[in-house]
């Protein structure tokens, strides 16, 4: 695989467009996902906790298995293949550590857009996602989270940042992609609301399926700059050849702390597992060595947590 993207045109574009819901990564996301996966072992296998075993929904102990749903566009977390099934990725190497802890297998099944994902899970079709999936009060109402990272949300631009964008609060007048249900797709909305309240242009939101359309967005000049969470910014920037850069670091950009983790059903029995199987991870060193090995160590939690949005 090249080391660098080829930086494809607004035509590719407007196919990314149209093939965005096929369940994976669009084909022409490949030019931005294709890149040497992090070299070096993954980590140590894990020893099957009998206790937390015996905790899980009989469901899952009879099957052998958890169905984990992912929609596929989250690097360096999320990478998913082409046949919705497989998945790369820190989520990837994070679950199948889990799976071991639990002592069962760990399906991944890749959907068309994180509202399809909740929607499924909600109504029991999966078990759970791995995400990390942002933690909000609002998703809380049907869901619960087992919160493994924190997170920051800034916008990824052209080189020398054209538009000096510092903040959100300096997205006035610009077209600003965002993913389809996302927080970040509220932030904006809200802020192109708040530019209007103060007589300047409303922003110009373009909402996507997945994370890869919405990058080449900006890489085509459709879009201004893409409004997202951190972690998968960063690898869409070392990616891009010299042609991307981070914007609005720092900043609180409409949001209060920013909690991610694994989603399940309401007041499911799965919550507290899931919450135990993750601090397992992070006591004895392989959550570390899995962030670590995928550049996210500063998006690192010391203590797995539940629903951590509604108690920071």
């Amino acid at each position: 695989m090249p080391d660098h993207p080829r930086i494809l045109g607004a035509a590719l574009l407007a196919g990314a467009l149209l093939l965005a819901g096929c369940g994976a990564n669009p084909e022409e996301a490949e030019g931005v996902l294709d890149s040497q996966q992090p070299t070096g072992a993954s980590a140590a296998a894990q020893v099957k906790d009998q206790a937390l075993y015996d905790r899980l929904p009989d469901k899952a102990k009879q099957a052998g298995k958890l169905i984990s749903v992912n929609n596929g566009s989250f690097p360096p977390y999320e990478i998913a293949g082409a046949d919705g099934r497989s998945l790369t990725g820190a989520s990837a190497d994070m679950s199948e550590a889990i799976g071991q802890v639990l002592g069962v297998r760990i399906e991944h099944v890749t959907v068309d857009g994180l509202p399809s994902s909740l929607t499924g899970i909600a109504s029991g079709r999966y078990d759970f996602a791995i995400g990390p999936v942002g933690d909000f009060a609002d998703r809380q109402k049907a869901n619960d989270f087992v919160d493994w990272v924190k997170e920051y949300v800034v916008f990824a631009v052209p080189k020398g940042n054209p538009d000096k964008i510092g903040s959100v609060a300096d997205t006035c007048g610009l077209k600003i992609s965002v993913m389809a249900g996302g927080s970040a797709e509220a932030v904006i909305k809200k802020q192109s609301e708040t530019c209007a309240k103060e007589g300047k242009p409303k922003i110009g939101v373009q909402s996507y399926k997945d994370q890869p359309t919405s990058v080449l967005a900006v890489s085509s000049g459709r879009a201004d700059a893409f409004f997202s969470s951190q972690a998968p910014l960063t690898y869409f920037v070392s990616q891009a050849g010299g042609k991307l850069e981070l914007a609005g670091k720092g900043q609180a950009n409409g949001f209060d702390d920013l909690y991610q983790g694994a989603v399940v059903a309401k007041d499911s029995p799965l919550r507290d597992v899931l919450k135990d199987a993750f601090q397992k991870l992070m006591d004895n060193g392989t959550y570390d060595q899995i962030m670590a090995r995928w550049g996210t160590s500063d998006n690192a939690l010391d203590q797995a947590g539940v629903n951590l949005a509604t108690a920071s």
